[in-house]
């Protein structure tokens, strides 16, 4: 039995392609009830406790919203450190600090436990039609047992290399996209100043070498239609990532004096309110 713990925008469509395809039971926890019903027509089961999940799965999957929720549920009273079976594997897909994934790996295989840590990127669409990409860290081994599972909710799936490679690739991946997204706020602000058609400006650097995958999504439909709905990702979450970066940017002694611009653009939008509103309305305060 496969089990899902963090059904939130990411984790509920991930574990309903889980429950559709891959031939397993899923069973189910949140903290919500309104995913775990809406899941119970593709047949997931739900769990009453992550301890519940641990002693009855195999393999266990976690989509959580940061660093204190994954230490809670790996780590804490009840959690699935504690309850899972020897053998077993726990897949995180969760962002996470590569210090972090490092720890909980190093504790998992003490207990017998296979951990990785896997975090997605890409966008909410691509998590319900399982086209994320999937960064992978942890032993060789481990990663070709679960590959076939990764499957079933990404296309592009990349083992990084050991504990915590999955993270600092996803981290250095959200770095690029943020600062992307900045350019293209400033790219958009320029055009509309000078009296361009911003749309005819999007649409001309998406047949050129400007082209890109934050342009396409974030730009074409989230920065020209104005669009910055509170179900995506938001600002809050871009911020904490962001502080995770430079926590593994100083481990390793690298000075990100581009990501150091993104992040006060992501702190003046945070400040102005937008907290919740999906990262690209950092175009708001530029």
């Amino acid at each position: 039995m496969i089990g899902f713990i963090g059904l939130g925008v990411m984790g509920e469509p991930i574990c309903r392609n889980l429950a559709r395809k891959s031939g397993d039971k899923v069973l189910g926890y949140d903290l919500a009830a309104a995913p775990l019903a809406r899941l119970k027509g593709d047949g997931v089961e739900a769990a009453s406790s992550v301890r519940e999940v641990a002693e009855r799965c195999n393999t266990v999957f976690l989509s959580l919203p940061g660093v204190a929720e994954v230490k809670t549920v790996c780590a804490g009273p009840g959690s699935v450190m504690l309850h899972a079976r020897s053998g077993s594997y726990v897949i995180d897909l969760s962002t996470t600090t590569v210090a972090l994934a490092r720890d909980l790996a190093s504790r998992f295989i003490a207990r017998g436990v296979h951990f990785s840590d896997a975090p997605v990127a890409r966008t909410r669409e691509a998590a319900e039609k399982g086209t994320l990409s999937v960064m992978v860290g942890g032993a060789e081994g481990v990663f070709r047992r679960i590959r076939p599972l990764l499957a079933h909710i990404g296309s592009d799936i990349t083992h990084c290399g050991a504990a915590g490679a999955g993270q600092a690739t996803k981290l250095i991946n959200n770095m690029v996209l943020f600062q992307n997204v900045l350019a293209l706020a400033e790219a958009l602000t320029l055009a509309r100043k000078a009296g361009l058609s911003a749309t005819r400006v999007f649409e001309t650097l998406a047949k050129g070498s400007a082209d890109s995958f934050a342009l396409r999504h974030h730009g074409m439909k989230a920065l020209l239609p104005d669009a910055y709905p509170e179900n995506a990702f938001p600002v809050a979450y871009a911020l904490k990532d962001m502080e995770y970066l430079f926590d593994f940017a100083k481990q390793a002694k690298a000075e990100l004096k581009g990501a150091k611009l993104a992040m006060a653009a992501l702190e003046r939008a945070a400040v102005a309110g937008h907290r919740e509103k999906y990262f690209p309305i950092l175009a708001k305060t530029l």
